[in-house]
């Protein structure tokens, strides 16, 4: 029995080709700033802030800043280590690499940025907008907080004090003491607040103590007792553990600090 021919295959339609790569042009990868997700960001600006003190992030350190488990800090490390964010050692902690730092202070500038336009342009108070940069942080292009930095005429810190990195990646970091290491007679200008707590800053603004502020220590009571500042013409009475959060610039003098230890950056 002979078996019936099969009809022809219709032709297949040609492949549509792809348009060519305009010159310039790169294909984003893991490590490429632009493809950084939200939670690699947050990694990065964590690492950032703990190595200020000069030593290694250590994977518990990240746990409790970020709220996660140390199992969940591993893990990551891991990763932004293959993309060369970061180096590890074990048992040694971690440091940003190059690329990891300027990845870093990308995410710290947009953060600093939008909180400055936040209270500059639409009238936010400083407590309030912390939680919204942190929202907004990762959705804004770097064009666009290079666009609200020019239109509130290129802030060089934020509301609290905290220097907004350049656009090229830079910073100005500088060490201060804290209002607690400040002798009796003593007087500073507040350079920076701890900015983690909107509480404490509402508590703060109460007292007019404020990026900016005059401040002279007039009594500290014995025993890591309470400390009276004098802020303007008012007299307030301040205790050693918010003390602890407000970074001065001593003025010249004999009795500037009580401690010789500079401070990097307000205690959380």
């Amino acid at each position: 029995m002979t078996r019936p021919l099969r009809p022809p295959r219709p032709p297949r339609p040609p492949r549509a080709r792809r348009s060519p790569r305009r010159p310039g042009r790169r294909a984003r990868t893991a490590a490429d700033p632009a493809a950084l997700t939200a939670s690699v960001e947050d990694y990065l600006k964590a690492i950032y802030e703990l190595e200020r003190t000069g030593e290694p992030a250590a994977t518990t350190g990240l746990a409790s800043l970020l709220g996660v488990t140390p199992a969940s800090v591993t893990g990551m490390v891991g990763r932004l280590a293959e993309q060369g964010l970061l180096t590890h050692r074990r048992y040694r902690g971690v440091r940003l690499t190059a690329k990891g730092r300027h990845a870093a202070l990308r995410t710290i500038r947009r953060h600093r940025v939008i909180e400055s336009y936040l209270v500059r342009a639409l009238g936010y108070r400083w407590d309030e907008v912390d939680v919204e940069a942190e929202r907004l942080e990762h959705a804004a292009s770097d064009e666009f907080v290079d666009r609200m930095a020019a239109a509130i005429g290129e802030p060089t810190s934020d509301p609290h004090g905290a220097p907004i990195p350049s656009r090229e990646g830079t910073v100005a970091e500088a060490r201060y003491r804290t209002l607690a290491d400040l002798a009796v007679g003593a007087s500073a200008e507040v350079m920076q607040v701890s900015d983690d707590d909107p509480s404490l800053l509402r508590y703060l603004d109460d007292l007019a103590i404020r990026p900016g502020s005059a401040v002279r220590v007039v009594d500290r009571a014995p025993f890591g007792g309470p400390i009276t500042v004098r802020v303007g013409d008012a007299t307030r009475v301040v205790g050693p553990a918010l003390a602890e959060r407000v970074m001065v610039r001593p003025q010249s003098g004999p009795a500037a600090s009580a401690r010789t230890e500079p401070r990097g950056r307000p205690r959380r």
